[in-house]
């Protein structure tokens, strides 16, 4: 089963710069958003494919059209976040007032009720858990934000299951679609969104597209966009996974979404038989990680 979604995000929505941290300083920067998401309006309907969203409340509060395409195109949106922190960098409170205004504004531009949710950088670890348990007090029933494999803004190495499945915690259970890996030298490798997708040669990811029985890509409208601005004051390592890879992106993902079959997340969520999947207690997790 192959997964398509997108994060909905302006070009200078980068994590961990403090050129570009909070709403103070995005307003210095030109919007590239609206142009990008109707390049990717335009190439799902000219491949017939479909897609869930995560998007900005911030996005939606200044560019509610945004919403309203990606909506009236029939397609499934679900909340970012509204100003786009990490998770972990917050309380929960601040995290809580941050999610519910995020489905405030997606639903009242889209007039569809939100029951999905990713984080910003993939930012709910092993230290953050409590964030489920908001998430569920908020209505969300499917969420997106966990990373099984080591990462810059945290991931959740320990969680264990790269495939959809049941995660409970405080006496709560969502419904979890991870990001995929694959084992190269017992070690998980990601390969089906962001920079590691512009990286990777497209012979790599068909071949591990091919060997994988899930897939969950995530995009974002600047992995395709060759003609946005470069942020100053990046460190080289930080440039080169922000910018490489932007000139044959498209391609690649033009051809991707070409050869192979992919499904939104509403799909797939009718398609798996939820009784059958491995459920995983993060409390107990939690209590095998106090060393991570």
């Amino acid at each position: 089963m192959n997964i398509l979604t997108f994060d909905i995000e302006d070009w200078f929505h980068l994590l961990d710069i403090q050129s570009t941290k909070t709403e103070k300083e995005w307003n210095n920067y030109d919007s590239r958003i609206e142009h990008n998401v109707e390049r990717i309006l335009e190439i799902l309907s000219n491949t017939n494919c479909s897609a869930s969203f995560f998007v900005l409340g911030w996005i939606a509060e200044k560019y509610p059209r945004v919403v309203r395409d990606i909506s009236d195109c029939g397609y499934e949106i679900g909340s970012h976040t509204t100003y786009h922190q990490l998770v972990y960098s917050q309380t929960r409170d601040e995290f809580f007032q941050d999610v519910k205004r995020s489905i405030g504004v997606l639903e009242d531009i889209s007039g569809k009720k939100v029951t999905m949710f990713r984080a910003p950088g993939f930012s709910i670890t092993e230290k953050n858990l409590w964030a489920f348990d908001v998430l569920y007090e908020l209505g969300i029933e499917i969420d997106s934000s966990v990373f099984p494999a080591r990462r810059s803004h945290g991931g959740m190495q320990t969680y264990g299951i790269a495939e959809p499945s049941i995660l409970k915690f405080n006496g709560v259970q969502l419904r979890e679609f991870p990001i995929n890996t694959v084992l190269l030298r017992n070690t998980p490798f990601v390969f089906s969104g962001g920079g590691y997708f512009r990286l990777l040669p497209y012979e790599i990811i068909k071949h591990l597209t091919n060997r994988s029985d899930y897939v969950m890509s995530y995009f974002h409208p600047r992995d395709f966009d060759i003609n946005q601005p470069i942020l100053k004051g990046l460190t080289v390592e930080r440039w080169f996974k922000s910018y490489v890879g932007l000139k044959r992106a498209e391609g690649k993902f033009r051809k991707w979404v070409s050869e192979f079959d992919f499904v939104d997340i509403r799909k797939a969520n009718e398609i798996i038989e939820w009784d059958e999947v491995r459920m995983l207690d993060l409390e107990k997790l939690n209590l095998s990680s106090k060393e991570f």
